[in-house]
């Protein structure tokens, strides 16, 4: 999950560099470092914490250079300190990398009895000495890369420079994206478009197993047969602006307000006002005869996947079978002839999800994927894309790609059920009507925000808290769970709300917040049912639902938060908003880092 960019420039690089990592700290900010070649002489700077840390050091301690790499780190192999930061490097080499050397112990072990001497805990060095000791028996750079990707088992993502070639560098992917920019007399590498926006918009994609020479000039790229090969370069729509937070203390409250804007967007690239109908890209099958759908996902995509799943099988009629991308391929999940993996992922390349998805083509299935980057490399091996319009999203916790993917959901469920012919005109008219509501709905939630920022108060001192919901607000109580574990710290746990009796209610006393998720809708009396339990029992409840609901129950609860009244199709889209907010006000009650929350990193490239 690591961050790594490469520059051969005309100019000084250090600058570049680092502004390139702010734009990957989202991908991990344990550590960043930057190793330039000065005068033929490998010359770096490191620092543990967050990149803001590493400018400091620059300035302090200006880096010269005009060929360089760097790297913003998410620990995997070794504590987060300045010895474990990349670039490693010794006399001769300098590498950064993003993902996981499977056997780096096992080359470790090798090159330590050859003479080597290793000063790091990390899995990354032993490419530093793998490489120094090809070098040393009279290779060149080429030939030692050609010979060290054969040894290197697991996932990376390479970036490498040698003391003497100031006009080289070198590049390598395995399981992990890499992207090759293309300059005026310059190039570039870097984890994704975005890192590199601000120096170029002609990328080209190094595919699975690539690996790349970089010239002032130009690139040649090898296959993973060592092969020369040819891949093409594209106009990158990534934006060369670094995404501000405005007038908003954090990006996340920032993407949260942002909700009700890219809710829409997202809707319009889908739905066709006029006829009232949702349109979706030509797909490479036939919805009416799909005979089951996989959905495969990671932590917040898992849980949109779970409403789809409601939605897919309460309208459109298809069997839906979803797992955790994490565990799916490892089950050895038999797949049906003409069957569909639907997976979804906001980087586009979530290691997990990748592999699921590789998984199913294995086994036959077409492959449609949910992404907010249409450039990744899950959309670029996928047979179709639906992509969500959610824009940059820098805060770690993931707000408004969660309801924009509901949103993609929401509309290919629609599409489903009238290939199906499981709805008729009228039906989807309404269900169509529905969502183009929701971004003004959306709005009203966030009136909502002073009130929520108030119940906090009641929120930040517990030890646990439960969410409980029904349907298609059951993976909502589980998200909002999430979103409070991931930036408060708070442990928290989402249920579905019937479940509660069979053991969970044994956590429950006066200590413990109980956030009830509730539209009135068919399951509200048994929802109620269930708070009416939990009050008994001494919990205190805050309850969410819209005026009916608290006209119920409202009596009952410690604090209400009263939502519009909407179609319950759509209510999963905005009782996620209630909860992102809680859980933010929560975290700044509590004074942890919201936006890069201790241990997290936005893009989970490595399994």
């Amino acid at each position: 999950m690591c961050g790594i960019i490469g520059i051969i420039g005309k100019n000084e690089v250090a600058p570049l560099l680092l502004e390139g990592l702010k734009r990957l700290e989202y991908r991990g900010y344990d550590s960043a470092g930057i190793a330039t070649l000065v005068n033929g002489q490998i010359d770096r700077r490191r620092a543990e914490g967050k990149i803001a840390n590493l400018g400091k050091l620059l300035e302090d301690q200006p880096l010269a250079g005009r060929t360089g790499i760097g790297h913003t780190r998410w620990a995997t192999h070794g504590v987060p300190n300045e010895t474990n930061a990349h670039p490693h490097a010794n006399d001769r080499v300098a590498v950064v990398h993003n993902g996981i050397i499977e056997n780096f112990q096992e080359l470790r072990d090798e090159l330590a009895s050859a003479g080597h001497a290793f000063d790091t805990d990390t899995d990354t060095e032993v490419i530093v000495h793998l490489l120094t000791h090809y070098l040393n028996q009279q290779m060149s750079p080429q030939e030692a890369m050609a010979q060290a990707v054969t040894r290197l088992e697991g996932a990376f993502g390479l970036a490498i420079v040698f003391a003497g070639r100031h006009d080289l560098m070198i590049g390598a992917r395995r399981g992990s994206p890499l992207a090759v920019g293309y300059g005026d007399g310059e190039m570039y590498l870097g984890s994704d478009a975005h890192a590199l926006a601000p120096l170029t918009q002609r990328i080209c994609y190094l595919e699975e197993g690539d690996w790349v020479e970089i010239g002032p000039e130009g690139a040649t790229i090898h296959d993973a047969q060592g092969k020369v090969a040819k891949r093409p370069v594209v106009q990158t729509a990534a934006s060369g602006a670094l995404s501000g937070k405005g007038n908003f203390r954090h990006f996340m409250l920032k993407e949260i307000y942002e909700q009700p804007t890219v809710i829409g967007d997202t809707l319009n690239s889908f739905f066709n006002p006029a006829a009232r109908t949702v349109t979706l890209p030509d797909l490479p099958f036939d919805l009416a005869r799909v005979p089951r759908i996989t959905i495969s996902a990671c932590g917040t995509a898992y849980y949109a996947g779970l409403v789809a799943k409601y939605w897919l099988e309460r309208l459109a009629g298809i069997p839906v079978e979803i797992d955790i991308a994490s565990e799916l391929r490892y089950r050895e999940a038999p797949m049906p002839e003409g069957g569909v993996m639907l997976v979804i992922s906001q980087s586009g390349e979530t290691a997990d999800t990748l592999a699921a998805l590789r998984y199913a083509r294995e086994r036959g299935q077409k492959v449609l994927s949910i992404v907010n980057v249409p450039e990744s490399t899950i959309a670029r091996e996928s047979d179709a894309v639906l992509v969500t319009h959610a824009g940059p999203e820098i805060g770690v916790a993931s707000t408004k790609a969660f309801t924009t993917q509901l949103t993609v959901l929401a509309c290919f469920a629609i599409a489903a059920a009238r290939a199906r012919g499981a709805i008729d005109a009228a039906r989807e008219a309404a269900l169509s009507v529905a969502l183009t509501e929701v971004p003004s709905r959306a709005a009203e939630v966030l009136n909502h925000d002073e009130r929520l920022k108030e119940i906090a108060g009641d929120v930040v001192e517990a030890r646990d808290v439960l969410y409980l919901g029904r349907g298609t607000e059951y993976p909502i109580a589980l998200e909002g769970a999430l979103k409070l574990k991931e930036i408060s710290y708070i442990h928290a746990e989402g249920y579905a709300a019937g479940e509660m009796k069979h053991g969970p209610i044994a956590l429950i006393d006066e200590l413990v917040p109980i956030i009830v998720i509730a539209p009135s809708n068919a399951l509200f009396e048994k929802t109620a049912s269930n708070t009416q339990e939990v009050v008994a029992r001494g919990g205190r409840v805050i309850f969410l639902s819209d005026a009916p609901g608290i006209g119920k129950l409202g009596d009952m609860a410690m604090a209400t938060v009263e939502l519009p009244t909407v179609d319950p199709f759509v209510a999963p889209i905005l009782y996620a908003i209630p909860v992102q907010l809680l859980a933010y006000h929560t975290a700044v009650l509590k004074g942890t880092d919201v936006d890069q929350p201790r241990n997290l990193a936005k893009s989970v490239t490595v399994e």
